[in-house]
């Protein structure tokens, strides 16, 4: 357990808090969080991690704008997916999940390619829904937690673990945060025009 590692997991810890609260400050702390986290991970041969973490570097410019525009006096407003768009999202996140498992498999000595494609894919589907603001994020960052919080652990990364842990109970918060805040896809139209949709 290195001190980078503590320090990355400290600051997604205080990210996920200000995502709960729809806070657009969360960004900064991600940004730097999954910098260190790409090092902690490459160390730990969790390639597909790390590598999720410059995708994640460059969605968390894209939610901060995104936020940022959207931003109200209430906060940031968030909503549902249409069922449809579940459908696209789900199907789209599983297969990206078998090809980018098959490959770090056949391509990589990855540790664990098919949990750690798991949690690169899912993160990839809910960090993309959280920068747009969807419920559904908080589904996803759940499941991710329940698949890492045991596979870190296995490769040693005792604070990654914990943090994953901690993110679980914030994840189940956050969902029940952003359903009371959330408006359905039909009901409304949200800022200067933008509806509610995947």
């Amino acid at each position: 357990m290195s001190q980078i590692e503590w320090l990355a997991a400290a600051l997604v810890l205080v990210n996920v808090a200000l995502i709960v609260l729809r806070s657009v400050w969360n960004y900064p702390f991600a940004l730097v969080a999954v910098t260190l986290y790409a090092f902690v991970f490459f160390e730990a041969k969790l390639y597909s991690d790390m590598l999720l973490q410059g995708f994640f570097f460059l969605l968390n410019l894209y939610g901060w704008a995104n936020w940022l525009r959207a931003r109200g006096d209430d906060g940031v407003p968030v909503g549902w997916m249409t069922p449809r768009a579940r459908r696209i999202w789900g199907g789209a996140t599983i297969a990206a999940w078998l090809g980018w498992s098959y490959a770090m498999q056949r391509f990589t000595d990855a540790a664990a390619p098919w949990l750690d494609g798991a949690i690169a894919m899912v993160s990839i589907a809910a960090q993309w829904l959280l920068a747009r603001r969807r419920v559904e994020s908080w589904l996803l960052w759940i499941l991710v937690d329940l698949i890492a919080i045991p596979l870190f652990a296995s490769r040693g990364l005792y604070a990654t673990s914990a943090v994953y842990v901690v993110l679980l109970g914030m994840s189940i918060d956050g969902l029940i945060q952003w359903r009371r805040a959330a408006v359905r896809p039909a009901e409304a139209t949200v800022g200067a025009g933008e509806r509610i949709a995947a």
